[in-house]
């Protein structure tokens, strides 16, 4: 062969490689850019949920009437679990209070016709430690408006690495993680037996312990002042706050290094912003269960279903009756009080 048939040739196969490697993460779409969904891409595994979420709102537009922001307990309130709402879930992994602003206007600017707009709020993110720093999600913004760049990842081999491990998935139809994706913006979690729920509670308890909780936690001073900013911002969509339910062992760890004024000043500030707060973050029939939660931090979706409920049926939904209460100003003394006799029973 000469030097130009084995140019020819070289160049052929590197094309072609070039094309399959392309067609195939087109055809998995692990990045979630372009939203078709068969059978082999109905498991998705979390590359970068940030970047995800955010790629898939500006190239996958969604028709829902509700956006729902929070941290990594609520990517489990999934959308199919709402009846009336249509949701589009952009809750991500380990998220600052901070970053709602940015991720409300993104949302927005996306899908202006939101109708309302949920806020999962999570207490120990509302320490000095975790609120001090200013984040955004225009980092990632600017990123998925960058030329070309979902021809870039369709050639990436970073990408092909994504939509082979999520071919895998689909093809044995497995939940194997903390946390896998189907199509339709449903998280799943792999369901751990009652020994290994135990220890990994005992484990993220120590953690919360060592970072986030006593001496650790100092009340953020502007969070008052920021969830106002959040608040306002699109005034025309109703703002729905709720509180990401813990496991009582979790939450008995928060009082006893201290923490129930806190608390207290917590749900006081976002009743004042919001007129009201649905608290899930209480003892219950829900979190008193440790088999509810994979590590006593982070709840099964079955509990995220729970939580839709609750938020879009209120006091008529079929969920136990003690899971979740709507706090105002009339009614905080009370329900303060009654927190106060639960966690006395629990020392």
């Amino acid at each position: 062969m000469n030097d130009k048939k084995f140019s020819f040739a070289v160049m052929a196969i590197f094309a072609s490689l070039t094309f399959a490697v392309a067609a195939f993460n087109f055809w998995i779409d692990p990045l979630w850019h372009y939203g078709h969904a068969h059978g082999l891409n109905d498991v998705q595994i979390v590359a970068d949920e940030r970047e995800q979420k955010t790629a898939q709102q500006l190239y996958d537009p969604t028709d829902a009437d509700t956006l729902l922001l929070g941290s990594s307990r609520s990517t489990y309130v999934q959308p199919s679990g709402f009846e009336k709402w249509t949701v589009y879930n952009y809750a991500v992994a380990n998220l600052s209070m901070r970053e709602y602003y940015t991720m409300l206007l993104y949302a927005f600017d996306q899908h202006p016709d939101y109708e309302r707009v949920l806020i999962g709020v999570d207490f120990f993110k509302s320490s000095e430690e975790q609120a001090k720093d200013a984040r955004a999600i225009t980092g990632y913004e600017t990123k998925v408006h960058e030329p070309f760049y979902r021809a870039k990842n369709l050639l990436s081999f970073d990408t092909f690495g994504f939509a082979v491990d999520n071919l895998k998935l689909s093809a044995a139809d497995d939940i194997t993680a903390d946390r896998l994706y189907n199509r339709q913006g449903d998280a799943f979690a792999k369901k751990l037996t009652a020994e290994e729920t135990k220890r990994d509670t005992a484990a993220k308890i120590t953690r919360f312990e060592n970072t986030f909780y006593g001496d650790h936690y100092v009340y953020y001073s502007r969070y008052k002042e920021i969830m106002q900013k959040v608040h306002d911002t699109h005034p025309e969509a109703e703002k729905i706050v709720y509180t990401t339910p813990i496991s009582t062992e979790l939450f008995k760890s928060m009082v006893g290094t201290g923490l129930l004024d806190e608390y207290e000043m917590w749900l006081r500030d976002l009743v004042a912003v919001y007129g009201g707060v649905w608290n899930f973050m209480y003892p219950n029939d829900v979190t008193n269960d440790i088999l509810n939660y994979y590590d006593g931090h982070h709840f099964y979706p079955e509990i995220g279903k729970l939580i839709s409920e609750r938020l879009e049926q209120g006091e008529h939904a079929e969920v136990p009756e003690d899971f979740g209460v709507w706090v105002t100003e009339d009614n905080i003394e009370e329900h303060l009080a009654m927190v106060r006799k639960l966690a006395a029973e629990l020392e």
